[in-house]
């Protein structure tokens, strides 16, 4: 698996285009998480897809002919933090109801609504994390779950090795996201 972190201008139809790419190319994303970011007008993408060395060099030079990608980081041999967030409604009864509290402290998930009949769980962690999570509730019954994509970020605070970094780029909200013809095509 190839994890791309690119930051994008937050803009109308970014996320289509960005999608295209990978679409148009034949590549499944596993996983796609988008968000705000520090700076207003920009937006944080993490793409998970299965994708070699050169079918990943490839997308990020694809990536970077958008006019609306600031930056493109692949992550792969690199140091990098990925989290992925679940939240889990479990069938609960009174005498269940301490038992699966007591698995979520040991995964250190929390609580966030308590129902007669069911609790939801939060749980911020690794993929194994939030799967080993699971199993031990499958027995109680999961009756929902709802589940992010990977997020991830490069660790450190200076560009890798082949990592481009653009200029900071004045994003104008009031402008049109593209021309009616481009947008037609895209």
């Amino acid at each position: 698996m190839t994890t791309f972190v690119v930051r994008v201008e937050d803009r109308p139809g970014v996320l289509t285009r960005v999608a295209e790419i990978f679409r148009r190319r034949a590549f499944n994303i596993e996983s796609l998480t988008v968000g705000h970011t520090e700076t207003p007008g920009v937006a944080h993408m993490t793409i998970v897809v299965d994708a070699d060395d050169t079918a990943a060099r490839r997308l990020e030079a694809h990536l970077y002919k958008l006019v609306n990608v600031l930056r493109v980081d692949t992550i792969a041999q690199r140091p990098a933090v990925f989290r992925d967030l679940a939240m889990i409604k479990v069938a609960t009864t009174a005498e269940t109801r301490a038992q699966i509290m007591q698995l979520v402290e040991v995964f250190r998930a929390r609580v966030v609504d308590v129902a007669p009949a069911s609790l939801i769980i939060e749980i911020t962690g690794t993929e194994d994390k939030i799967d080993g999570l699971l199993e031990v509730l499958r027995p109680y019954g999961v009756l929902e779950m709802a589940r992010t994509g990977r997020l991830a970020m490069v660790r450190g605070s200076e560009p890798g090795p082949g990592q481009k970094v653009l200029p900071e780029v004045e994003v104008d909200d009031s402008a049109p996201a593209a021309p009616a013809d481009v947008a037609q095509s895209v």
